[in-house]
């Protein structure tokens, strides 16, 4: 019989120990896909539609209060850039004639009920006075704006934006979207 010293046994005991390899076979392409599987409509289909839902809803209510804040992603192509962001901070720090205009259209409902046509006429023409006011407001307010533009981000690089300044200006303060995001006074610079 051989004899075996004490570092022989420690080094068979030691490869006793620790595997050679990974200890498994490489898995195939195939089973890989296997496990990746999943089926395109789930069994519980009621509890899908309805997870699919809240997903969706959870989705839609993220972009409505993002389109709300202002966050670039969220706006839609009409609103974007900084130009866009411009008109709206100064469009939103001035007071516009046009903001008055829906209440005013409320009050001269309210005065065609009257029976009285001098009363009807005359909320008509108030009307009619008011609505050519803020179509002027707004036909200043576009010059302005084209020029502010230009000053500040070149003749050559200038939007066309006067028809969004006039619509955001026309609108109550109050139903804007996205929703103002200065105070009124605190024009951008």
């Amino acid at each position: 019989m051989a004899k075996t010293s004490p570092s022989d046994t420690a080094v068979d005991s030691a490869s006793d120990a620790v595997p050679v390899g990974k200890g498994h076979a490489t898995p195939t392409r195939k089973e890989k896909e296997e496990a990746r599987k999943r089926p395109l409509v789930s069994s519980d289909r009621t509890a899908a539609r309805k997870q699919s839902r809240d997903q969706m809803q959870a989705q839609r209510e993220r972009a409505r209060i993002g389109m709300a804040a202002g966050e670039e992603k969220f706006l839609p192509a009409r609103d974007r850039g900084p130009q866009k962001r411009y008109v709206r901070d100064y469009v939103d720090a001035r007071f516009s004639v046009g903001e008055l205009l829906i209440p005013l259209m409320l009050v001269v409902i309210v005065l065609t009920f009257f029976p009285q046509v001098e009363v009807q006429t005359i909320g008509f023409l108030v009307l009619w006075t008011f609505f050519i006011v803020a179509i002027g407001d707004a036909i200043v307010l576009g010059f302005l704006l084209n020029r502010k533009l230009i000053a500040k981000f070149g003749a050559d690089k200038v939007e066309k934006v006067r028809w969004y300044a006039a619509m955001r200006a026309l609108q109550l303060r109050l139903m804007r979207l996205p929703k103002p995001q200065v105070k009124r006074g605190a024009f951008p610079i």
